[in-house]
C-alpha cells in the first residue's frame, strides 16, 4: 500500500535535488488530470499542456533539428537532430539544406545513428515535448552522430501494437536511407533508445529487427517500462513513494494494451508466462539503465537477467538511489555518469 501523501512527498524530496522534484511532481499532476476513471484520455489538454519546443536549423550550441514525415498513410514523423562541426567548413557543410541532407551520400567517416522513443507510458509527450528535445540533443552531443526522435501514435486512442508498428516503419525507413550510412562498408550504424514506455518500444523492435535479419547496434534502455500480473516485491515497496503509483501503471496499461489483455501479455511481460525467450535469436547489445527507487525496478532486472539467460550481451547499470527521469536534468551525479555509460557503450559498438 502507498505511503500516505505527505509522507511520500518527504521521501521524494529527500531523494532528488529541487529542480527535479518540480519537474516530475509537475508531470504527475498534470498526468492525474488527464486520465479518466472509464479508461479514456483528455487529449486536447494534454496537448495543451505539454511544453513542447519547435524544430531548429540554426545549430543551437551545435545541434540543429528539423521535423520528417516518413508515413503520410499514419502521419508518422521524426524529428531528425544532427550535429554541427567545430569548423566553419564543416559546419556550413552540417547546415546544408535539408533536402541536400536528406539525399546525401553515404559519409566515410562511422557515425551512430539512434533511433529514440520518447517516453510517457505509451499515451504521453511527443517528439517535441521539450525534455525529449534536450535528452535528444544531449545524446547528439555524446555520440556526434545522428538522432531520430519517433513520433508515434500513443494510447488509448491507438492500442498496441501501434507503437511497435510505427517503430519498426522508423526503423526501416532509417536502414534505407543513403544519408545515415557510414564508414568503409557504408552501412547504418542503428543503435534503439528510449525511456519507460520508449524503452520498452525499443525492445520489441529489436526483436523484430532480429527476426527480420536486421543488425542492430545496440540498445539504450531507461527505466523501461515492464510489468506483469502478479506484484513483484519493489512494487508492493515502492508503490506511491516516489511519483509513481501502481495504480498509475496498471491504468497505462489497461489503456494500450488488447482490450482482453492483462498484464501477462507479451508487450508488457516479454518474458513472462505468455511471453517469448530469445535463446538462439541474433538480439542486439544492451545496455540497462535501472533506477532503484523505479517501483519497476525489480522487472528491469529480471528483464536483464533474461536476456543474460537466453546469452545475450548485457551492461546493467543499477542506480540504487536514482528515482524515475533523474536523465532529464544534469543536476546529479547519476545523470553525468549515465551519460558516459551510454557515450561509452555507443563508441564501443559502433
Amino acid at each position: 500500500m502507498a505511503g500516505s501523501d505527505e509522507v511520500n512527498r518527504n521521501e521524494c524530496k529527500t531523494a532528488v535535488p529541487i529542480h527535479t522534484w518540480v519537474l516530475i511532481s509537475n508531470f504527475k499532476l498534470a498526468y492525474n488530470m488527464l486520465r479518466r476513471a472509464d479508461g479514456t484520455f483528455d487529449r486536447d489538454l494534454a496537448e495543451y499542456l505539454d511544453r513542447r519546443v519547435p524544430p531548429d536549423a540554426r545549430a543551437q550550441e551545435g545541434v540543429s533539428s528539423f521535423d520528417h514525415v516518413i508515413d503520410p498513410s499514419v502521419g508518422l514523423e521524426v524529428r531528425i537532430y544532427r550535429a554541427a562541426a567545430n569548423n566553419a567548413a564543416r559546419a556550413a557543410a552540417v547546415t546544408l539544406p535539408i533536402l541536400d541532407f536528406l539525399t546525401g551520400a553515404p559519409s566515410p567517416d562511422p557515425f551512430p545513428v539512434i533511433l529514440f522513443f520518447h517516453g510517457g507510458s505509451f499515451a504521453h509527450s511527443s517528439s517535441s515535448t521539450a525534455i525529449y528535445d534536450n535528452l535528444c540533443r544531449r545524446f547528439v552531443k555524446l555520440s556526434k552522430g545522428v538522432v531520430l526522435s519517433v513520433n508515434y501514435r500513443r494510447a488509448p486512442e491507438h492500442r498496441y501494437p501501434c507503437a511497435y508498428d510505427d517503430g519498426w516503419t522508423a526503423l526501416k525507413w532509417a536502414m534505407s536511407q543513403p544519408f545515415l550510412r557510414s564508414g568503409g562498408d557504408a552501412q547504418p550504424r542503428v543503435f534503439l533508445s528510449g525511456d519507460s514506455s520508449g524503452g520498452n518500444i525499443a525492445h520489441h523492435v529489436a526483436v523484430r529487427a532480429a527476426d527480420a535479419g536486421i543488425r542492430i547496434c545496440g540498445n539504450i534502455l531507461l527505466n523501461a517500462m515492464f510489468g506483469g500480473a502478479e506484484r513483484t516485491d519493489s512494487e508492493r515497496r515502492l508503490d506511491g513513494k516516489y511519483f509513481v503509483t501502481l495504480q498509475d501503471r496498471d491504468w497505462y496499461w489497461k489503456a494500450y494494451l488488447p482490450e482482453d489483455a492483462d498484464r501477462d501479455h507479451p508487450a508488457c511481460n516479454p518474458f513472462g508466462p505468455n511471453g517469448r525467450r530469445l535463446r538462439g535469436l541474433p538480439f542486439t547489445k544492451s545496455l540497462i539503465i535501472v533506477s532503484g527507487l523505479d517501483l519497476t525496478c525489480d522487472r528491469q532486472l529480471a528483464y536483464a537477467e533474461g536476456l543474460q539467460e537466453d546469452g545475450h550481451h548485457v551492461k546493467l547499470v543499477y542506480r540504487e538511489k536514482a528515482t524515475v527521469g533523474f536523465y532529464l536534468l544534469p543536476n546529479t551525479d547519476h545523470y553525468h555518469e549515465v551519460m558516459e555509460e551510454i557515450s561509452d557503450f555507443l563508441r564501443a559498438n559502433l
